[in-house]
């Protein structure tokens, strides 16, 4: 196959460069990693639309994790276990399936940092304005919560891809484990991705910014609000509902950190690759473990209904 071929329709994608000898264990591994986050992430979407007394804010608001983590992990999973059966040699993907995985792999990395947001929001109103929650915290909140999470992640990705979609091409190797809007700009060697990249840097450095701004603010004002009341039993649970969401939100943003500074720093290539791999199943396989488990009324119910 030539190279216009190549670069019109079919792009080669490097993958991860495993041995032939290792394919086979960490195919094994990476499909274990999946059915287990497909499992749980599943499992806590059924538990917590089925249960009635799971049917609070809090629980719906936390239901937009789960299914950010299906999508962050069925986006690249299925093709990265084909890809490491397949030779180097013979991992194709058509442009389109590309741009279309790429731009999925960016809303689920800009919804993992948004979900978690608003989640932190409905935290504060419940320990910091514990009267007025249920006012504030109505069905129609949490829908426009969930919108505006989804609705800023859906627009900023788009500028990204369609960003990148405008270049013309001139290579045809992804050189990356999966398509990402790094990837995809790099097929060009038009002079013009100086807008690519500088779009790319400010909304990144803006996402993490008013994320981690916003958890450290909310956070931290629901501590100071434990410091100063004298209601102990309220102010454990409270403290104990923080550490599960500032454990998540941790998780997300080192893994999420990791892979940025090494798309940023070409000597780290595989690095980069292995690190990239890891935040779609990390992040997604913990997370239903260090939330689910640890809220009280999840737990409850999730072992009733294994033990039934």
């Amino acid at each position: 196959m030539d190279n216009q071929t190549f670069t019109n329709n079919i792009l080669l994608v490097e993958g991860l460069k495993i041995t032939h000898q290792s394919s086979y264990p960490v195919f094994l591994l990476l499909l274990l990693a999946y059915i287990f986050t497909m499992g749980c992430n599943i499992g806590l979407v059924i538990v917590i639309s089925t249960e009635k007394n799971l049917h609070q804010p809090m629980h719906f608001l936390f239901c937009n994790l789960p299914l950010n983590d299906i999508l962050g992990t069925t986006v690249i999973m299925p093709r990265l276990l084909q890809d490491i059966l397949r030779e180097t040699s013979e991992r194709y993907m058509t442009f389109v399936d590309c741009v279309v995985q790429a731009y999925f792999v960016h809303v689920f990395a800009a919804a993992s940092h948004n979900v978690l947001m608003i989640m932190a929001f409905d935290r504060y109103v419940a320990i910091c304005n514990p009267l007025r929650y249920s006012a504030i915290m109505t069905n129609k909140m949490v829908v426009k919560l969930s919108a505006l999470a989804w609705g800023v992640s859906v627009i900023t990705v788009t500028i990204l891809i369609g960003l990148t979609v405008r270049l013309s091409r001139c290579k045809y190797k992804i050189e990356s484990p999966f398509c990402d809007n790094a990837s995809l700009f790099k097929l060009s060697c038009e002079d013009s991705v100086a807008i690519n990249n500088v779009y790319g840097l400010i909304s990144t450095v803006v996402v993490f910014i008013i994320s981690l701004g916003s958890v450290f603010i909310t956070y931290g004002k629901i501590i100071a609000v434990c410091i100063t009341s004298k209601n102990k039993a309220l102010n454990r649970k409270a403290i104990k509902t923080c550490a599960t969401h500032i454990a998540v939100y941790i998780i997300m943003f080192v893994s999420c950190a990791i892979m940025v500074f090494f798309h940023r720093s070409p000597e780290y290539s595989e690095n980069r690759k292995l690190a990239s791999v890891m935040f779609h199943i990390v992040p997604p396989g913990l997370n239903p473990l260090v939330y689910g488990l640890q809220t009280k009324e999840i737990r409850q119910k999730t072992f009733k209904l294994c033990c039934s």
